[in-house]
């Protein structure tokens, strides 16, 4: 199962780092056993149309369906330092269903103890037209196939969207955006990651503080284009066929464009101003340090 082969993955690359240095100088007292479970159900779908969930530790993955109800599939993975402690705690793992308001909440619970690890890897399929709105701390998210409003918040983990069709807001602390073949209003934020849209029709507002942002633009919104980064390069691809007014700045970088752009137009001292096509939505590029590349 592609859940289980995910989760032995994330949980791989997650030993090999600081928790894996931490387990050596220990000499194996903490995290020598390893349990893992699983658990599904099903959930009618809520009828406020909203999904909430919160997954602390580990990947989550949410797919838009042509279904009724909600699936919900989870692998349960724990390490500690006995056996019979990584089987009771495998027990406290809970996932929590707490309806508010019309919508559905899924909160997963794991006790914390520093000698002991646990981690949920949750899929969950939904009807299409769900709003989605998944937290996570520590983990990766990945929201697919949805045809409605969507809100990705992760603290340490990547966050990808792809094929979507509404209003998208994506942040990550520590790790890479990425979206592809959306549609709609997309706002995203990193403060330590790249930031990667491709394929977007819609307005842009992408922000990072230290990090590259790349996107693809097929179609663009009323709303127009932001983009800002405070160390690294903005590289944007238009249409061939767009009528925008640009505003392009950089304080220690080169602007490459290689648009032909409508008088009046300003270019030189980091700045380049004018219109494509007769004019309309704003495209406003702006990087401290790291060059813009235009096309």
């Amino acid at each position: 199962m592609s859940l289980r082969r995910d989760a032995h993955e994330w949980i791989h690359n997650a030993e090999n780092g600081v928790g894996g240095f931490l387990r050596s100088l220990l000499s194996g007292i903490p995290w020598s056993e390893r349990a893992e479970t699983t658990e599904s159900f099903e959930l009618p779908a809520p009828a406020s149309g909203t999904l909430r969930l919160h997954n602390p530790n580990g990947r989550t993955r949410v797919c838009g369906e042509d279904r009724d109800n909600i699936e919900v599939k989870a692998l349960k993975c724990v390490r500690a330092e006995s056996e019979e402690a990584a089987k009771k705690l495998l027990e406290q793992i809970r996932i929590e269903n707490t309806p508010k308001d019309g919508a559905l909440g899924l909160e997963v619970g794991i006790p914390k103890r520093w000698n002991r690890r646990g981690h949920v890897f949750l899929e969950v399929r939904v009807p299409r037209g769900t709003r989605v709105e998944v937290s996570a701390v520590n983990g990766r998210i990945d929201i697919e196939g949805i045809r409605g409003h969507v809100s990705a918040r992760s603290s340490n983990g990547s966050a990808n969207i792809a094929d979507v069709i509404g209003d998208i807001e994506i942040a990550t602390s520590n790790a890479k955006v990425s979206c592809a073949c959306t549609r709609g209003r997309l706002v995203a934020r990193s403060s330590n990651g790249k930031i990667v849209l491709e394929g977007h029709h819609g307005s842009i507002d992408a922000s990072t503080s230290n990090g590259l942002i790349t996107v693809s633009l097929d179609e663009l919104g009323d709303d127009g284009i932001q983009l800002a980064t405070s160390n690294g390069r903005i590289a944007l691809r238009l249409p061939d066929d767009v009528d925008a007014d640009i505003d392009l700045r950089v304080d220690n970088g080169i602007i490459r464009n290689d648009r032909t752009l409508c008088s009046p137009a300003r270019e030189g001292n980091g700045i380049v101003r004018g219109k494509l096509g007769v004019g309309g939505a704003l495209i406003k590029l702006r990087t401290s340090n790291g060059s813009i590349s235009l096309r």
